[in-house]
């Protein structure tokens, strides 16, 4: 058989420089010596920051032997900006060099075609290994021992310490905010102080402390207010019982706080991430949930926007119980009855009448769910129309644009406000007239709004602070712009052609066939008409598919899944991990095109290799 040639990894280039290395320009010849794990991630992809906190136990058991390099690859035009890209690593807690790599010059080197993309490189400077998505942490953990032993005994192996260099810490009493809610009684605001991991509750002034709500360092601990922990808390709610329920995002749970006393408890989660396979209902002490990133009263429950697995969630308190209430976590925009919906990291939600908004942040959506004739809840999209199409453009809500709005507000006559993310504008839409319109601009990352009286109350993530607006009575004149996700296109040939995920179980585990097929793979198109043929489920991890001609190009719609176990025969109970990835790629009909295209789940491909 023969040896696989080794490839050597290609030289780390981003035109926004290097963040995280004390203003040193880093090569891989600085490198040399280590184990190098590539990053590329985008700040906006909720997968990504699944990954960056997987990355952190691993990175500090191995600080000596391992530098993990974050390479920022934007999808949307802000995610381009480079001082969006200082605060993202700064809002995150991202401990390790990021190249801020804004033309995509170093993803294209390395043929990512996802957002998150793991790049193992070895210590003499060849790529070994590549992992798309989420849930590698395990085989991550075991190659890295491998090639300590394997390069200490060549003597290419240097230890000691990374290129790491931490920022200066900056002093204020808020640091990238998440959202906010108006208590009643006092008119103080309730916010949640994501980086800091804490809430912090605000007098009417919106800038004098008034107490601080958790210890302050990340964690999942209930207890008063001075020793209960989170982890990058986000959406807060008022409860019929006087609390405020709280997305706690990373711990994946939901937290409550009584006002009174400060005291914090947990109703949701166990503190697990949820994966393909966990219970979607059941006791909520005992149900896995995924980054909930807000949480609105509505219909009697607590609905919560679960951006981890782009779906609609609710927790009863009459019950103590969850259940999944919309979306099929296939990641796009579909509208329809609620369990059918697709749905791409809604991360906003405000209750009004018999209407639940949704800022559905990916597809830069607004959306909302409501019952339909049959009584069931239905999803329908008021702007937006995927996830490639972005920008900022008023009129119409057909023909509107918006980007990766986070959070949406109701008003009273029934309009609602929009916290145009990464646009940094406040947006209006008015069902009434079916119009969009531009409430402010030269905000800085607004991530939600609070109604106080007869102003707007902006939560300013990027500038730390809440900012009071009032309402106007005309809107902002804004020059329209129309983005799309620029992405090369791969040129497929005519006809059949093989699309293959490549998936090689990491050393010591073997695919998981006890209950039936360990592998599933789902295709789709946009537009639909592009794919001719090859649509739908299936469990095998390749498929023939051919483009429709009269459809010239498209994006395909991979999900992919795939479930492998410890191998050892002895233990009727082995560790099993879940390995899965969604991918969006640009396709167009041409003559010279590919007849393969190959998407790396886990491994590296080998087109010689077959199935």
């Amino acid at each position: 058989m023969t040896a696989r040639a080794r490839v050597r990894a290609p030289e780390l280039v981003g035109k926004g420089g290097w963040l995280n290395t004390g203003d040193k320009h880093l090569t891989l010849a600085d490198l040399r010596g280590s184990i190098v794990i590539l990053d590329f991630w985008t700040f906006c992809c909720v997968n990504c920051l699944h990954v960056l906190d997987e990355l952190r136990e691993l990175e500090e058991r191995h600080r000596d032997t391992v530098v993990i390099v974050g390479v920022h690859s934007p999808k949307f035009v802000h995610e381009a900006e480079h001082q969006a890209v200082v605060d993202a690593v700064e809002r995150y807690g991202v401990r390790h060099p990021v190249l801020d790599d804004p033309e995509l010059a170093t993803w294209k080197q390395y043929a990512v075609r996802a957002w998150p993309t793991l790049v193992v490189i070895d210590p003499e400077g060849y790529v070994v290994a590549q992992h798309a998505g989420e849930g590698h942490a395990h085989a991550l953990e075991q190659l890295v021992s491998e090639l300590e032993a394997t390069h200490a005994a060549r003597g290419t192996l240097r230890r000691g310490d990374g290129p790491y260099t931490p920022p200066e810490p900056v002093a204020t009493d808020l640091r990238f905010p998440g959202k906010a809610v108006l208590l009643p009684g006092s008119g103080n605001f309730l916010v949640s102080d994501s980086t800091r991991h804490a809430l912090v509750e605000l007098a009417p002034d919106g800038e004098t402390v008034v107490r601080r709500i958790g210890g302050g360092e990340r964690g999942l601990a209930d207890g008063d207010a001075e020793t209960a922990r989170f982890s990058e808390p986000q959406g807060l709610a008022l409860l019929p019982d006087g609390g405020v329920v709280v997305a706690d995002t990373v711990n994946h749970a939901l937290r409550h706080v009584d006002l009174e006393s400060g005291r914090v408890t947990t109703l949701a989660g166990t503190g697990a991430q949820w994966w393909q396979g966990s219970a979607t209902s059941g006791p909520a002490r005992e149900v896995d949930l995924s980054s909930p990133w807000d949480v609105a009263w509505f219909e009697d429950r607590v609905w919560i926007a679960m951006a981890g697995v782009h779906q609609l969630w609710t927790y009863d308190p009459a019950t103590r119980t969850v259940e999944a209430a919309a979306g099929t976590t296939n990641e796009g925009l579909v509208d329809g009855p609620a369990h059918e919906a697709w749905f791409a990291q809604p991360s906003g939600l405000s209750a009004a009448g018999d209407r639940l908004w949704i800022a559905d942040s990916e597809t830069s959506a607004l959306r909302w769910a409501e019952r339909g004739d049959d009584g069931g809840y239905v999803i329908r999209t008021a702007v937006g129309t995927g996830l490639f199409d972005f920008g900022h453009r008023d009129g119409p809500a057909g023909q509107a644009l918006l980007q990766h709005p986070l959070g949406v507000t109701a008003l009273p006559d029934n309009s609602v406000v929009v916290s145009d993310t990464y646009n940094n504008a406040l947006r209006r839409y008015d069902p009434a007239t079916g119009e969009v319109s531009t409430l402010a601009t030269d905000l800085r990352e607004p991530s939600d709004a609070v109604l106080a009286g007869h102003d707007v109350v902006v939560v300013e993530s990027a500038r730390h602070r809440l900012t009071r607006l009032r309402l106007p009575d005309e809107a902002v004149r804004v020059e329209p712009v129309a983005h799309r996700t620029q992405r090369a296109a791969t040129d497929v040939a005519p006809g059949p052609f093989r699309l293959e995920v490549v998936f090689s179980a990491p050393a010591g585990q073997k695919l998981d066939q006890r209950y039936g097929p360990s592998t599933r793979l789902l295709v789709s198109a946009t537009p639909p008409e592009l794919l001719a043929e090859g649509a739908g489920k299936g469990t095998d991890l390749f498929r023939d598919l051919v483009l429709d001609p009269a459809v010239p190009e498209g994006v395909l719609h991979v999900s992919a899944m795939a479930a492998s176990c410890d191998d050892d025969p002895d233990n009727p109970y082995p560790a099993c991990h879940v390995h899965q990835q969604d991918w969006g790629v640009p396709v167009r009909l041409g003559d010279t095109g590919v007849a393969r295209l190959a998407l790396v789940l886990a491994g590296l491909d080998d087109p010689e290799a077959g199935l």
